[in-house]
């Protein structure tokens, strides 16, 4: 096991300061990380320099705040109002509005043992209710009855006259199969 001395060390042989040096001196801070500013050959904005030559653009200005920490509250909006004054996050208001909801329809409440073991009524149906007479037809002979008053109101737009025996229901071939029987 090593020393701390000793690790301090290894790094520092361990370190080339050609390769990557995080200190450099720009105007008058310092700018912290490694120097990245390419040379005017690397630079690709160009401009022109006459008679149909191209030179690399100037370089930008270094920032005049180089190797000042820039103070958060600067960087960071900073609270208006006192810690635990400014209210519920966005899904804590959701929540508490669906809880609140919950609590009017009365969901939150567990029903008693006596609710649990009651049967649910039926609904009462209207003495006054009369259900519809059966016409005696099956599904397919309405059918049949329905397309024969279509044909009809047709035939009597056009001005065509039938005799009323093509039209009538009991004339169909499915409802004289069943009255032959």
């Amino acid at each position: 096991m090593r020393t701390f001395r000793e690790f301090v060390t290894l790094c520092e042989k361990a370190y080339d300061k050609e390769m990557g040096q995080t200190i450099k001196k720009i105007g008058v801070g310092q700018k912290v990380g490694a120097e990245r500013k390419k040379t005017a050959p690397e630079r690709r904005r160009m401009k022109a320099a006459g008679g149909g030559k191209m030179v690399p653009a100037k370089e930008y200005k270094a920032r005049k705040d180089i190797g000042q920490q820039r103070k958060a509250e600067t960087r960071v909006q900073q609270p208006t109002k006192e810690r635990g004054t400014a209210g519920l996050s966005p899904r804590e208001q959701q929540r508490k509005a669906a809880m609140e909801r919950r609590a009017r329809k009365g969901g939150a409440k567990t029903p008693t043992a006596s609710q649990l073991l009651t049967k649910k009524t039926k609904p009462k149906v209207s003495p006054d209710y009369k259900p519809q007479k059966s016409t005696g037809l099956s599904r397919g002979e309405q059918n049949i009855v329905r397309r024969q008053g279509r044909r009809l109101a047709k035939d009597m737009q056009k001005g065509i006259d039938k005799p009323r025996s093509a039209y009538e229901p009991g004339v169909s071939i499915a409802m004289r199969n069943k009255q032959s029987k």
